[in-house]
């Protein structure tokens, strides 16, 4: 386990030390005394947060939605700087599914969250507290990482799987860090526009354009918080000018570039999943 100060707030973060069974699932531990209105910044991936708190967490949107304990949202869910997560006495295992098999996990599509958090008891009724209870009786974070694996991988494996060509255009997308055209997508496909379109955002839970928009996002904003200017950013990771990376910051978390640089969200990930953007920038660089 990891510490990780930000200002008042100290996280205490665990990693698995195995990679998991089902490709596409990351997964880290969190442990936080005191969790005052923290700021979710969209990512390219579903979320499965698994509550085993002996205090409390509560997730609000402006909206007014308010959920306490184990939560599920589809990707992007954040945008606008809507989502904040606060709490006492946290511990909790978050799970991160890429689109192509978060629905086979959850049991529902991206697409049929619709954009909002939803408990997970209301998707997995009783069986969520045998996982938290389970959860918090075995001894460490790694038995923890153990239980939460089998049971991804169990549901994985009887859940329904996207379309081929579906999980073939979102690794494109990914792979290209969002600059891919949705045109160019149909194509490698061997599919019209509007059915890619369709079946895509059916079975993942956004559309490709939005989709496309969202990963080019989440790269510039750990470019962003890795020290790069964002002028530099912006012209390394399709964006028009610095103006227009600016604007989309904005909509994607109600923060400027600057203050995103400084998002613990975003700065826990070098932590939470090395793997991630951090690591590949270090890798460039």
């Amino acid at each position: 386990m990891q510490t990780f100060a930000h200002g008042s707030v100290v996280w205490e973060v665990a990693r698995p030390r195995r990679p998991g069974r089902v490709a596409g699932v990351t997964m880290a531990g969190f442990r936080i005394r005191d969790l005052d209105a923290l700021r979710m910044v969209p990512h390219p991936a579903a979320m499965l947060l698994i509550d085993f708190s002996a205090g409390s967490i509560v997730v609000d949107d402006a909206g007014g939605l308010r959920e306490g304990g184990s939560v599920v949202a589809g990707p992007g869910i954040g945008a606008g700087g809507t989502v904040r997560v606060r709490g006492e006495n946290v511990e909790c295992v978050q799970v991160r599914l890429s689109p192509v098999v978060a629905r086979a996990v959850l049991g529902v599509s991206p697409a049929d969250l619709d954009g909002a958090l939803v408990s997970l008891d209301d998707l997995w009724g009783r069986e969520v507290s045998r996982i938290r209870g389970r959860l918090g009786d075995v001894p460490s974070w790694q038995d923890r990482f153990a239980l939460a694996d089998a049971l991804i991988a169990r549901r994985h494996e009887t859940g329904p799987p996207v379309d081929r060509e579906v999980a073939w255009a979102w690794h494109r997308l990914v792979r290209g860090r969002g600059l891919v055209r949705v045109d160019e997508l149909a194509d490698e496909v061997g599919w019209s526009r509007k059915r890619l379109w369709n079946r895509f955002r059916s079975q993942l839970g956004l559309p490709p354009k939005r989709a496309a928009t969202l990963v080019r996002f989440d790269h510039a904003a750990h470019r962003l918080v890795a020290g790069e200017p964002a002028a530099r950013v912006a012209a390394e990771t399709g964006y028009a000018d610095q103006s227009h990376l600016h604007r989309e910051v904005m909509a994607f978390t109600g923060a400027t570039p600057a203050t995103v640089a400084d998002e613990p969200f975003l700065a826990v990930d070098d932590i939470a999943w090395p793997t991630g953007q951090a690591a590949l920038l270090r890798e460039r660089n």
